[in-house]
């Protein structure tokens, strides 16, 4: 787990540094990202007890990873590295056992932390992962998928706004759900072989661009 927790962690540093250089300097409100990921969930969820709703389920397991890159990026601070923040979440989740919490009462626990400690909450993050039935290999995997579409993202445009997110009418978040369902995630070229499917399902000369 620690080697995992050490892996994703690396890949986040390299995401982060990739938009700013001195990121870890910046300081910035990773916390405020988390939460507002937090709502987007409960959106994918359901919430409306006035009408009908079914739980997109794949979405909102999405929004879990999503969360988990800024909980991971919250954890960051000063000289801190790679290796002791894997040390300090694995000592927090040692012994764990979920409460049974339901998605949207996980959601909202994490959210309520975020917001009065504006920071990360391993344990509560680990509660929300298994309402949303999500494993570790599991939060890995996407963990990786999600990763490589966000470099994707970057490398097609993004912070410049040329980037297209919608491609044949869908998010590229549902692609990737897609792409990840197709590969073999303990393949050593994991990462390589989603962003390949994905720049094959990419609309544009854009796609042709070098990773």
């Amino acid at each position: 787990m620690k080697q995992a927790l050490q892996t994703m962690l690396a890949m986040q540093d390299r995401m982060n540094t990739r938009i700013h250089p001195q990121w870890i300097d910046q300081d910035f409100a990773w916390y405020r990202a988390l939460w507002i990921e937090c709502g987007e969930l409960i959106e994918h969820y359901g919430y409306k007890w006035w009408k009908k709703q079914t739980p997109d389920m794949e979405q909102v397991r999405l929004e879990v990873i999503d969360i988990w890159h800024f909980g991971l990026s919250a954890l960051f601070a000063g000289d801190k590295t790679v290796e002791a923040i894997a040390e300090d979440i694995a000592a927090e989740l040692a012994g764990f056992s979920p409460a049974g919490l339901g998605v949207r009462e996980a959601t909202e626990a994490l959210a309520l932390h975020a917001l009065q400690a504006q920071g990360f909450c391993p344990r509560r993050f680990w509660e929300l992962m298994h309402a949303a039935e999500l494993d570790f290999t599991q939060l890995h995997s996407a963990y990786v998928g999600k990763n490589v579409l966000n470099f994707f993202r970057q490398d097609h445009g993004y912070q410049a706004g040329t980037y297209q997110k919608l491609w044949a009418g869908r998010e590229d978040n549902e692609h990737l759900v897609e792409v990840l369902a197709e590969l073999d995630n303990a393949a050593d070229d994991y990462a390589d072989q989603v962003y390949a499917a994905l720049q094959a399902r990419y609309p544009g000369a854009a796609a042709d661009a070098p990773r």
